[in-house]
Parts: C-alpha cells; structure tokens; sequence
C-alpha cells in the first residue's frame, strides 16, 4: 500500500516528466483559448486535460502514447468548438449559456434569479465587492455566461453598447 515498487516510481516520473511535456506543447500549439474558461464549456475541457494527465501518471494501465493521443484529442477537439462557436451563433448557444441579468436599475430580477439559482445575497455580496453601498446606484449585475458576476454602476454604464441585447439601455438607467 504505501511502496510496490521502485520500477514504478520510476515509471510516475519518467512518464510524468514526458507527459508533462507534451500537454505544454499541446496548449501552446493550441493558443490561448484553450484554458481561457470563457464559459463552462472551456472549464470542463480544463478539469478533463487536467484528469487525463493525472490518469496517464498514475495508471500503468495507460501508456504514453494512448494518454499523449487523449490530451491531444482534447486540445484538438476544443479548437474544433471554438473555431466553430465564434462563426456560429447557434453552435455558440449550444455550447455556451447565455448571460442573465439579475439586478436591474436598482431592482432584483426575482424570475432570473430563481432560474438562475441565485441568491439576493449572492448580487448584494458582488455589489458589495466593487465597493458600492447602494443599490440604487448599480445599472446592472449579470450572470455572466462563465459563472462570474458582473456588476456595472450607473456611473459607468456609458452607452450601454457592452450589455448587448440585455435589454439594459443608458437612456432607462439614466432616467431613475
């Protein structure tokens, strides 16, 4: 239980060492994109290269060579949905959730929160840490389509041109 043998030591390490290697080489061939976590999608390709590594150390079952095609088929396969979500709109709303407001103008969106299983508690913590005391004060808090929230004051709503189609408009907020 605690020591087989050192054969295998030897092998976590050399295996390790190689397999190390190429998931740096994979990700840098791949770009940035790759471990960005834009949205859930990108977290769950992240956790999987991170499982597969973990597998290819620790399992004699798995050689190298399948663990090092498994990373790749990631890698790959994640290039694949983002080159296609970015010129696909439908493909993107397969993929990836789109963003919810929560708090609009001053006021909790109740229906979104709910469907989103968000607290008012969670808004106001979020409100709170951008250092605003007030509510009233905050244009919008989003659900951002990765799991963050976002929380933009009045103050800085400008245009609005960031919030999109979220049905937030500088001329409305202004106007409370």
């Amino acid at each position: 239980m605690w020591f087989d043998s050192w054969s295998d030591i030897l092998r976590v390490i050399a295996v390790g060492v190689a397999a190390y290697a190429a998931l740096i080489v994979s990700l840098r061939v791949s770009g940035k994109r790759t471990l960005a976590q834009l949205n859930a999608f990108d977290f769950i390709v992240t956790v999987a290269l991170g499982s597969t590594l973990a597998t290819i150390l620790l399992s004699s079952d798995v050689s190298f060579w399948e663990g090092a095609a498994a990373l790749l088929l990631l890698v790959i396969l994640q290039i694949v949905v983002a080159f296609v979500t970015s010129r696909s709109g439908g493909a993107r709303k397969a993929v990836t959730a789109e963003p919810s407001v929560l708090l609009r103008d001053g006021r909790m969106d109740h229906s979104s929160l709910k469907r989103n299983r968000v607290s008012p508690a969670d808004v106001t913590q979020a409100v709170r840490q951008t250092g605003q005391g007030d509510l009233a004060a905050i244009a919008a808090v989003i659900l951002e389509s990765n799991g963050r929230i976002s929380v933009i004051p009045k103050s800085s709503l400008g245009d609005g041109s960031a919030l999109g189609d979220l049905a937030i408009s500088a001329t409305r907020s202004r106007g409370r």
